[in-house]
C-alpha cells in the first residue's frame, strides 16, 4: 500500500474517532439533559380525550392543546403557529402539526385520512403514539406476526428500533418523542427530496421547527434570568 493509501486510512480513522466521540457526547447529554415531559406523562393527557369519533379528532387535538399549554407554559407553539402540514416518509403519508419541539424533544398531532403504510424509520430517539381514533398495526423488526393498537393505546418505538407501520383511514393521534431530535429530520425529509420533490413541504417543516427551536430559546433565556435573580 503506498503513502496516500496509508494516509487516507489515517484520514479516516481519524474522522470515525471523532464521530464516535461526538456521538458518546450527545448520548451522555440526552442522559443527563432534565426534559420538558415523558412519553408516559403525554399519554395519560391524551387517553383522556381517546375513543372519539373520527370527525370529532379536531375537537379532541384542540382540547389537548389547550391543556398543554396549561401544563407546559411558554413551551407549546401559539395556535396561530400551528399549521397541519403533510409529511411523505419510509413510503407512507400522512399530517402533522407540530406543537413543541426542541434539540431533545418533541410533540405533535399526527394521522391520516386515508389508508396509508410503509418503514417507521429508525431513529436516535424514543417514540411513542397515542391513538386517539383509528388503529394501527406495528409489524417489529424479527417477528412473524404484527401488533394491532386502537384508540386509547399507547405505540412505542424503541431508540434504534425499526418496524413496518399500517395506519387505517381516519386514524390520529399524539406523537412525543425523545432524544437527538436532529437525527430524525433525514428520514422525515427523505421521500420529500427524493421523491415527492414537494419543497413547499419542506420549507413549511423547517419553518415551523424553526419557530419552536427559537420559543423553546427564549424559554432558557427566561429560565435563566430567573436563576440568576433569585440565586445571585
Amino acid at each position: 500500500m503506498g503513502l496516500c493509501g496509508v494516509g487516507c486510512l489515517h484520514s479516516i480513522a481519524k474522522w470515525v474517532l471523532v464521530l464516535c466521540f461526538l456521538a458518546f457526547c450527545i448520548q451522555y447529554w440526552l442522559n443527563k439533559k432534565q426534559h420538558l415531559t415523558s412519553g408516559e406523562e403525554i399519554a395519560a393527557i391524551v387517553k383522556k380525550y381517546s375513543g372519539v369519533k373520527s370527525s370529532e379528532a379536531k375537537t379532541a387535538f384542540d382540547k389537548i392543546a389547550t391543556v398543554l399549554r396549561r401544563k407546559y407554559p411558554g413551551h407549546i407553539l401559539p395556535e396561530e403557529d400551528m399549521q397541519w402540514i403533510f409529511m411523505n416518509a419510509g413510503g407512507w403519508m400522512g399530517s402533522m402539526c407540530l406543537m413543541h419541539a426542541s434539540l431533545t424533544e418533541y410533540i405533535l398531532f399526527f394521522g391520516t385520512a386515508v389508508e396509508t403504510s410503509g418503514h417507521s424509520g429508525r431513529y436516535w430517539a424514543e417514540i411513542s403514539d397515542t391513538l386517539i381514533t383509528g388503529s394501527m398495526r406495528q409489524w417489529r423488526e424479527g417477528e412473524l406476526q404484527a401488533h394491532i393498537f386502537k384508540s386509547g393505546d399507547t405505540v412505542p418505538h424503541p431508540m434504534g428500533n425499526a418496524t413496518a407501520v399500517y395506519f387505517e383511514a381516519d386514524t390520529w393521534m399524539v406523537e412525543y418523542g425523545q432524544g437527538f431530535i436532529p437525527s430524525t429530520l433525514t428520514f422525515a425529509l427523505a421521500d420529500t427530496f427524493f421523491s415527492t420533490t414537494d419543497f413547499v413541504t419542506l420549507f413549511y417543516i423547517l419553518r415551523v421547527y424553526a419557530k419552536a427551536l427559537f420559543m423553546e430559546m427564549n424559554a432558557s433565556i427566561d429560565d435563566w434570568r430567573d436563576y440568576v435573580k433569585h440565586n445571585i
